[in-house]
């Protein structure tokens, strides 16, 4: 059976909090990666800047949806949202556009499970954790390089 550690790129390249969003999308797009994990000073994974992340910068800022009761404002979703979504746009650094805590998985998780969090959950980048230390990471095409290897046998 297949594991995650069997397929991780282990010389992972990190960024910090501080780093600036022009130069994560150069990193991005000339490595080729989806995503590129967030570490603070201690090394520790803080979060994860995505693609789609970065071009959250680009869309337009959603009105909130509301409806009025008795004079009154009520919005449908929370302020939280929306203010997560004005930050987003107005990155500048990682700390601002990036995913806090992303879902990680450990070295021994199967393929059946890096494949389900890619699919059902939509998440294509995904940090390998050992004893709290970023010890690699899974893309989409770690997980197509399976493929190949396994026509080859």
């Amino acid at each position: 059976m297949i594991k995650a550690k069997d397929i991780m790129t282990r010389d992972v390249v990190t960024v910090t909090p501080e780093t600036g969003v022009t130069e994560i999308a150069k990193l991005l797009l000339e490595k080729h990666f989806n995503g590129i994990p967030v570490v603070g000073r201690n090394g520790a994974l803080v979060g994860i800047v995505c693609q789609s992340d970065l071009i959250a910068e680009q869309k337009k800022l959603p009105l909130p949806s509301v409806f009025t009761i008795l004079d009154s404002f009520i919005p449908i979703h929370s302020p939280g949202k929306t203010e997560r979504e004005v930050q987003k746009i107005a990155a500048m650094k990682a700390s601002d556009a990036m995913s806090p805590k992303p879902l990680t998985i450990g070295p021994e998780a199967g393929m059946e499970e890096v494949a389900e969090i890619m699919v059902n959950r939509g998440f294509h980048t995904i940090p390998v954790m050992e004893g709290g230390k970023l010890v690699g990471i899974i893309g989409k095409s770690d997980v197509l390089r399976t493929l190949v290897s396994s026509d080859k046998s």
